[in-house]
């Protein structure tokens, strides 16, 4: 049997955050058509990387009513201002055998969170 590794299973790349929620529970909402086209699942682990000023924080992410929300919630709010761009990660287990072959789901982003590619490799 391989051993098994970490590797990126979706990106939305380039997603601007459209509200922060300090009171709200935790989490990460993202816009159901974003959620769709990365196909990330609610209650999935993910990684968000703030392109303006660098933090970076773990979280899960939840379902939004908005197609294009993108909405940081809880106490990662405070690592977040509306309008910054971010990068949205999640990761699988994969055998070695396997990670050769493997194409990570990619969602490119424009500046009102339309997407403006899906499915090409980073």
């Amino acid at each position: 049997m391989s051993p098994s590794v970490e590797v990126l299973y979706t990106k939305i790349h380039r997603a601007v955050v459209t509200d922060a929620n300090l009171h709200y529970q935790g989490s990460i909402t993202i816009g159901k058509d974003l959620m769709q086209a990365a196909k990330l699942y609610p209650w999935m682990k993910v990684d968000v990387v703030n392109i303006n000023n660098g933090a970076r924080f773990s979280t899960y992410a939840i379902v939004g009513e908005d197609g294009r929300e993108i909405c940081v919630n809880g106490a990662a709010s405070r690592l977040v201002q509306i309008g910054d761009q971010v990068i949205i990660l999640a990761y699988m287990q994969l055998s070695l055998e396997h990670v050769s072959t493997h194409q990570p789901h990619v969602v490119l982003l424009g500046d009102d969170n339309t997407i403006l590619e899906k499915g090409k490799p980073c």
